[in-house]
């Protein structure tokens, strides 16, 4: 090629740099207006289902059964204290039962959980509390599904809830549980919807907001909403079980060999032919300091649980704002890579677009201002989404409240089967 060939060709290389084809410019800007409305349209959806929540008056029922609250408990969580003594004043107008399940009394919750029985009996406070020794779980079992397991032998009440030890229940939560369950011949289960609403004082805290307030909390919903509360599975950070829903499906330990034990367990009540029922009235969890790395090994855990099959009608909501998102994406960087910074400016509104709903989302849901240095946290989360879908493809284990487990590479299931 001669010299004056390649000064040629440079100079058209420049001339589509400056000037890009009119059908390149036209087709960033079609995919940016598309893609702000498509934001615009799953945006109102959300909101619209979220505005529209409301808890269903329900008549008391004549007598209130007894109920046994089973909480695993392993390792020191965010304000445990706070969260024992919520566990035991629980509002609940008939007689409760709670027991407290750890592994061993080497755990370093075993002091809090001793002084908070002991307070209870002292004072006494009404219903009775007791602490049980679990130990460790067999092979094929979670180290929280042996502790439910154990504690669902022991229970005495009428009804069976299980709760998570990083969970704050409220004084109605419990009630309105049971009021729900009772209130319907056909549901075996209710549970509550999980909100991260204390105020962020680290990004990881933001995170897990945004995780839980602005993607999972708000498609259990959206999906609950389109069957008046039914869903085939369960987000049981706290649910509610009728006792011949137990006796049905095997006691929770129909979930052995899985790592996600609600889910597994509300799929065994529906396969059963029992409802599970999402109440509207919230359950909170306590977080607070996490780091950004805690928050990134979080969220790798919660995409390992959505690999249980959960429905369509679940997921589809959130694979189109992932979608939304990337797609916003790379239609802007086609037009500063392309030589179109103008058309390119449709897409960076959709970005910011996309941004914005997902804080409003959140904040609706529940969940606490966002100071504005921490904005960044919603789109960080579905940029880095697929690296840690290759990742747990890749590596198909998990760290989980000192435990590893491993795997089958594809589903949820643990490698050593029970």
């Amino acid at each position: 090629m001669t010299a004056a060939t390649r000064d040629a060709a440079g100079d058209r290389a420049r001339a589509l740099h400056l000037h890009p084809p009119m059908g390149l410019s036209s087709a960033i800007v079609a995919v940016g207006a598309l893609i702000l409305v498509e934001i615009g349209l799953s945006h109102r959806r959300l909101m619209h289902t979220l505005r529209a929540r409301r808890i269903e008056p329900t008549s008391p029922p004549p007598r209130w059964p007894s109920i046994t609250v089973v909480r695993p408990i392993r390792g020191r969580d965010v304000e445990a204290e706070a969260n024992l003594r919520a566990v035991l004043d629980t509002g609940y107008p008939g007689d409760v039962e709670t027991l407290f399940v750890l592994d061993d009394a080497d755990d370093p919750a075993y002091p809090l959980v001793e002084e908070a029985v002991r307070e209870h009996r002292e004072a006494g406070r009404p219903g009775t509390v007791s602490l049980v020794i679990a130990g460790a779980p067999p092979p094929g079992l979670t180290g929280k599904l042996h502790a439910m397991m154990v504690g669902e032998r022991m229970a005495s009440g009428e009804l069976v809830a299980f709760g998570d030890s990083d969970t704050r229940p409220d004084r109605q939560v419990l009630r309105v549980l049971v009021e729900q369950l009772l209130a319907k011949p056909s549901a075996g289960c209710a549970f509550a919807p999980v909100v991260v609403n204390g105020a962020p004082r680290a990004s990881g805290d933001v995170g897990y907001a945004m995780l839980i307030n602005g993607w999972y909390g708000p498609s259990v919903a959206l999906s609950a909403g389109a069957t008046g509360g039914e869903v085939p599975f369960i987000m049981g950070q706290l649910m509610v079980f009728r006792r011949q829903t137990l006796a049905d499906i095997g006691g929770v330990g129909c979930a052995a060999g899985q790592l996600v034990d609600d889910m597994a367990i509300g799929a065994c009540v529906h396969r059963a032919g029992w409802r599970n029922i999402l109440v509207e009235h919230p359950l909170y969890i306590a977080t607070g300091g996490m780091t950004m790395a805690g928050f990134v090994k979080l969220f790798r855990r919660w995409l390992l649980f959505s690999r249980n099959g959960l429905p369509t009608s679940f997921t589809w909501p959130m694979w189109l704002r992932g979608l939304e998102f990337w797609g916003a994406s790379l239609a802007f960087f086609a037009g500063l890579l392309g030589g179109a910074p103008g058309a390119a400016l449709l897409p960076a509104i959709a970005l910011v677009a996309f941004v914005a709903s997902q804080l409003r989302i959140q904040q609706t849901f529940g969940g606490a201002h966002v100071p504005l240095r921490w904005a960044w946290v919603p789109f960080a989360i579905p940029l880095v989404a697929p690296a840690i879908v290759v990742d747990t493809t890749l590596r198909a284990q998990v760290g989980w409240r000192g435990r590893e487990y491993a795997l089958h590479a594809t589903t949820a299931r643990l490698a050593v089967e029970s």
